[in-house]
């Protein structure tokens, strides 16, 4: 990659942190944070998931990569001083995707050693392991969120958003037992939403009637697989038929997402349906995992040129404020009908500003 290039990644980097901040904590959307949430908790529990659910998670993560590669006390006092406010505030139920700033803060405890972050991660991890959350046949993590119980339910997100947390506090407090839950779930999951015949993933399956949904392959839910796997191979130490497996199953996904890569470099929110929009987080997340398995030797090189493809519609898309466009909504299963995920509204939100990040920071490796 040129000077030119490598600078022009750096300048909207540097916008992307810039615009973090104000979009990690703007308000989610009134009629979610009424409507069902309010069903089930009150007023004082709400205020505690308006700043800590699975948006903010990945942003966290995203943020905590970035402090990860250039030691820029900047991030780190972004970090502890977004961590200790929510502490202090009160931290809301557990969840599934309550979970995801769990991440994050397990690499956070480890580095700062304060050992509150870490017995944060310790209850909430054991909160999983010792049966607080709920399983599903054949023990997976049953995808139960703020809002739903989806009992019975597999979905993609869960190895994002709960199973990496498992896998780093089990390799942190050196509990083998946590990794060995982790890569059940990652074979589990594999075994019932990575399709067989394309490659790619199922956004779901449900026991209870034994489908998946609508059938949808999901771009964003596609995009925690092609991160999970990496970022899971790299966390721990795995026996070598468990790693191969992983990376088989992630280089059956890349290939079926090379043919249906958009001429523009981007994917769309329904993978194999051109005719749904281009989403900028799944695109960022796939640019993302694909580099990082590069450049970890989990695929060989000959896939690089179809994530850098992604790279000028990417940074197209950061606008002058450091905000990343085109990010579709947190997104429920999409139960009866494919066209659900069309519908789907676009919004800036955390989530999108960290897979941007990530996407330009494993592009500005080489």
């Amino acid at each position: 990659m040129n000077t030119c290039d490598t600078k022009s990644i750096q300048t909207r980097l540097d916008l992307l942190v810039a615009g973090f901040a104000p979009v990690l904590y703007a308000d989610d959307d009134p009629d979610f944070m009424a409507g069902k949430i309010a069903s089930h908790h009150d007023g004082t529990e709400r205020e505690r998931f308006r700043y800590w659910e699975w948006p903010h998670g990945i942003g966290l993560f995203g943020l905590w990569k970035l402090f990860e590669k250039d030691r820029n006390p900047r991030y780190l006092d972004m970090l502890t001083t977004y961590y200790d406010q929510r502490i202090a505030q009160g931290l809301p139920d557990k969840n599934v995707n309550t979970m995801a700033p769990i991440l994050a803060l397990s690499y956070l405890a480890e580095h700062t050693g304060r050992a509150d972050y870490m017995d944060i991660c310790r209850e909430w991890t054991g909160w999983v392991m010792e049966g607080g959350l709920d399983r599903t046949e054949e023990g997976g993590f049953q995808h139960s969120t703020s809002d739903d119980i989806n009992e019975g339910e597999l979905w993609d997100d869960t190895l994002m958003m709960t199973v990496l947390a498992v896998a780093n506090v089990g390799r942190i407090t050196g509990k083998d037992s946590y990794v060995q839950e982790a890569i059940y779930q990652f074979l589990l999951h594999a075994e019932y939403l990575a399709d067989i015949r394309t490659g790619l993933w199922y956004h779901g399956f449900t026991f209870k009637g034994k489908h998946h949904f609508s059938e949808a392959f999901w771009g964003r839910g596609n995009c925690w697989a092609t991160i999970a796997i990496p970022e899971f191979i790299r966390m721990v130490e795995l026996p070598g038929s468990i790693r191969r497996y992983l990376v088989a199953v992630l280089e059956r996904q890349v290939n079926a997402l090379h043919q249906r890569q958009d001429a523009g470099g981007m994917w769309h929110t329904l993978l194999d349906d051109p005719s749904s929009y281009l989403e900028t987080s799944a695109t960022c997340g796939f640019g993302y995992g694909i580099l990082k398995s590069i450049h970890s030797g989990l695929l060989n090189s000959s896939y690089k040129d179809m994530a850098l493809k992604a790279l000028p519609a990417i940074l197209s898309h950061i606008d002058e404020n450091g905000i990343v466009r085109q990010v579709s909504y947190g997104t429920p299963m999409g139960r009866h009908d494919k066209d659900f995920y069309k519908n789907i509204p676009i919004r800036p939100m955390p989530y999108g500003q960290a897979l941007a990040m990530l996407f330009l920071m494993e592009a500005m490796v080489d």
